[in-house]
């Protein structure tokens, strides 16, 4: 039997691809106590410093469990990267607040990932990465 081709295994193959260059550049080794979501998380928190965001924000953004989010939030606060901090109009919400340290490890990310999205776009017109996004937002509604 011939096997074709699955999109959910090629995507596998990239997601692990990609890992294994972050895990193996110069920018993960000058911020080794960082983990993949944490890094993705400092990221988000930096892009929308001018905005309040909670964990249900993180939850929604990163398609993840509250549990897991919590797990995740509590560990970065023992690393000193965030600061959750109350907001006036609601006692019972906490806002996420990037520390100094994890600025200057966004600045480093920011770099690495410049590089990343170069090195995994070359060789690709702008109309093959417009096709590729909107496929790849069509299989996530699809899966949703």
């Amino acid at each position: 039997m011939i096997r074709k081709r699955l999109i959910s295994l090629e995507l596998r193959s990239l997601n692990n691809l990609i890992r294994r260059y972050i895990e193996n550049s110069e920018t993960k080794k000058k911020i080794e106590s960082v983990t993949g979501t944490n890094g993705w998380i400092i990221g988000y928190l930096a892009e929308n410093e001018d905005k309040d965001i909670y964990q249900k924000d993180l939850e929604e953004q990163f398609s993840i469990t509250r549990s897991t989010a919590s797990k995740v939030l509590i560990l970065m606060e023992k690393k000193g990267l965030i600061e959750r901090r109350s907001v006036p109009h609601d006692a019972r919400l906490k806002k996420l607040v990037l520390t100094d340290k994890a600025r200057e490890i966004s600045e480093m990310m920011i770099e690495g990932a410049v590089q990343l999205e170069e090195t995994l776009t070359q060789g690709f017109t702008r109309e093959e990465l417009d096709a590729f996004y909107n496929s790849i937002q069509k299989m996530k509604a699809n899966i949703q």
